[in-house]
């Protein structure tokens, strides 16, 4: 067996992956096909690029992917050290400047003696070394007959996923808007506000279930009639506003913690916008990520109150996903079943968001580069937000294997019954930290990174 590991792939899982092999001592070779080759998706040649939100969510460890992030921390993770250096204010969430996260990805990954980066299109799979493959969800047409070909055609799905749109600071009215963070997370201003009355919210939801859309192409849906299959995790706005009038008001436009502080009151519902870079001249649409025509978007979005003028730096898009059916085809280590050094890693496993797919590079990267130095594996520990993503990728209970976030769901229950809910995933958490502190112990590697964040 070569004594180097082949990564596929520069985005999030990839550049994890790479990294923590290295972090073992292992040589990398990673590969990305861009700036030559671009994906539907990308916009830049960068590393790590963030295609669509530029937010990792949640940071507290009580939400379970604040606690995912705080496990990769201590592990020295690449992924959440560059996120914590380009952050930008979002209150409860880890928001980024996108393009200093990238560069700063970027950084570390050339100058780490171990990595060398490859900017080349990876056309086949290679059999006669270790490999991570981490093309993300959009690989390319030759990468993904290659995929096909080694999982078989019915070991192949797809899903969609949107992207909404950016407006220019410098466009907005800020005069009716107000600053708050949702229950005054983080800063308390960390977002624009937009009140909606009953009126403009009702023309919202009818605009948005009457204006023309992009018509899906023929391969693009399933086989039930042309149903496009949706990732309900990220639904396209047009897609909540044509499931019933108030679901709109119990997602993200949801007012709830966001008391006008103008007024005193709540309003009947909450357009949130999120910066988007530290200079705080980007902000994006929080929740409407949107296939509706370009058009479409900007008279829907420019009817909003202080948007009337507003310049769209970047207008929603749509795309589909790729994933494999990771439970019938990975084992724990990510492995392809009968293909022993050959991993799989992020969103083109099923697990969905950037965290996750980090996650699941480092999950591959350390079992890899572990194989590739002749030391015996060792599992990730089933009580931690890790684990909780290969159950979820190991989940073959469910028939109909569908992408997902990290959820508590797939984490064991305490010994002793907790009955309030706060108080139970505080010492699942705690529980879960101890055990990647002794995961870690036992790879024996250099110490990880300060921690990423607070117990609160």
């Amino acid at each position: 067996m070569q004594d180097r590991l082949t990564v596929i792939g520069g985005g999030l899982a990839g550049c994890e992956a790479a990294w923590q092999a290295a972090l073992c001592g292992v040589a990398v070779d990673l590969y990305e096909m861009r700036p030559a080759v671009s994906g539907p998706a990308h916009k830049t040649g960068a590393l790590a690029e963030l295609v669509c939100s530029n937010s990792l969510r949640g940071a507290a460890l009580e939400n379970a992917v604040g606690l995912l992030k705080e496990e990769l921390a201590r592990l020295g993770s690449l992924i959440v050290g560059a996120a914590r250096d380009a952050a930008v204010p979002a209150g409860g969430a880890l928001a980024v400047d996108r393009e200093r996260f990238s560069a700063e990805v970027e950084r570390r990954i050339v100058s780490h003696p171990n990595i060398a980066v490859h900017r080349e299109e990876v056309r086949d799979i290679p059999r006669d070394r270790p490999v991570v493959v981490a093309c993300g969800p959009l690989p390319s047409a030759a990468l993904s007959a290659a995929i096909e070909a080694l999982v078989g055609g019915s070991g192949r799905l797809h899903y969609y996923d949107a992207a909404s749109p950016i407006v220019a600071a410098d466009s907005l009215d800020e005069g009716q808007m107000y600053r708050k963070s949702r229950y005054d997370k983080g800063d308390g201003d960390d977002y624009l506000n937009i009140p909606l009355d009953r009126a403009a919210y009702d023309k919202l939801v009818a605009d948005l279930r009457t204006l023309p859309k992009h018509d899906p192409k023929e391969f693009e849906t399933d086989a039930s009639g042309g149903k496009i299959p949706y990732f309900e995790g990220c639904l396209p706005v047009e897609e909540m506003a044509q499931r019933g009038d108030e679901v709109l008001r119990y997602g993200p436009l949801k007012p709830v913690g966001l008391r006008d502080p103008r007024t005193g009151k709540t309003p009947y519902a909450v357009v949130q916008l999120r910066k988007e870079n530290c200079e705080g001249t980007a902000y994006n649409l929080v929740g409407f990520q949107t296939r509706l025509t370009w058009l479409a978007q900007k008279e829907a979005f420019g009817k909003l109150p202080g948007l009337e003028a507003a310049e769209w730096l970047r207008l929603g898009v749509m795309h589909r996903n790729a994933f494999i059916d990771a439970p019938r085809l990975l084992d724990a280590e990510l492995r392809l079943h009968g293909f022993g050094e050959l991993h799989f890693a992020g969103q083109i496993t099923g697990a969905e968001g950037y965290v996750e797919a980090a996650a699941c590079g480092a999950i591959a990267g350390i079992a890899a580069a572990r194989r590739i130095l002749g030391l015996q594996p060792i599992p990730i520990p089933g009580d931690t937000a890790l684990g909780a993503v290969v159950a979820h990728l190991q989940n073959t209970v469910t028939a109909d294997f569908q992408p997902s976030n990290v959820t508590w769901a797939f984490f064991p229950e305490l010994a002793a019954r907790v009955r309030d809910k706060r108080e139970r995933r505080r010492r699942m958490a705690a529980r879960a930290l101890e055990a990647i502190e002794r995961f870690h112990e036992q790879l024996g590697r250099r110490p990880a990174e300060t921690p990423m964040f607070a117990t609160g």
